[in-house]
């Protein structure tokens, strides 16, 4: 079993609370000393209460979505003695109201694109079954309720 931390920080900005027109600017802080700016999502709350140049935890869901099965991608890429270049992935994650009414992620999509080195290129069918490996593998996917679907590319 492994523990993760993370602390969240927000404070009134001195506005009006009960009027529900406060900051939702708040930050992140992780092990290391990493600090980052959130906040909610625009396309949830309007700025100037959101801050449109802060993380939000939607982006902040899609993104460790990706980060999880591209981590597992190059773990079993180099298991299978491929070398990868380059690893890039234009996910998105799609809000809508699940089965229960709720609005949720109903579908996060990852869209990677894999640039591979030297004499050892994955066909098609293996470079499918590293991602469905990945999916496996990936914790982030696990957790979650929504399908996870990748859009297989290789460049």
């Amino acid at each position: 079993m492994h523990r993760y931390e993370a602390t969240i920080a927000w404070r009134r900005d001195g506005a009006a609370f009960s009027d529900n027109r406060y900051s939702r600017g708040h930050e992140w802080s992780f092990d290391g000393g990493l600090r980052v700016p959130a906040s909610s999502s625009p396309a949830v709350v309007p700025e100037p209460m959101s801050l449109a140049n802060a993380v939000d935890p939607e982006e902040a869901l899609v993104a460790a979505t990706a980060s999880c099965h591209m981590l597992w991608f190059l773990s079993l890429a180099a298991k299978r003695g491929y070398v990868v270049d380059r690893y890039e992935d234009a996910a998105f994650g799609v809000m809508d109201r699940n089965a229960a009414g709720k609005v949720a992620f109903t579908r996060i999509v990852l869209r990677p694109a894999i640039a591979f080195a030297g004499d050892k290129q994955p066909d098609a069918t293996a470079l499918a079954t590293l991602h469905e490996r990945a999916h496996a593998e990936c914790f982030i996917a696990n957790s979650l309720n929504c399908p996870v679907e990748v859009a297989v590319g290789a460049t």
